[in-house]
């Protein structure tokens, strides 16, 4: 995974567009993408123009992964309905 960067906030709405469902990647407060290797290619080919920071490290990855696993909960189960009630 790589850390990368756009020039502006119009070229980064375009190239995230483009991103999504083709590959995973973290968005992060900062600005910065953590995207795959294989995103880079992608990106050039469609002329994006991206500054790469630097490798993502394992931690950071990992703690993304589990704080982003963690906000996410589950609805609770609703009662079942009993089926074949009749009013009398």
């Amino acid at each position: 995974m790589v850390i990368i960067t756009f020039q502006d906030p119009e070229t980064q709405k375009e190239a995230l567009g483009f991103l999504l469902g083709r590959y995973s990647g973290f968005v992060l407060k900062s600005g910065e993408h953590i995207v795959p290797e294989s995103a880079l290619k992608a990106l050039a080919e469609q002329n994006f123009v991206f500054t790469v920071r630097g490798h993502a490290d394992e931690k950071q990855v990992a703690a993304l992964r589990s704080a982003a696993s963690a906000s996410l909960q589950r609805r609770p189960r609703r009662a079942k309905r009993l089926a074949g009630r009749s009013s009398q």
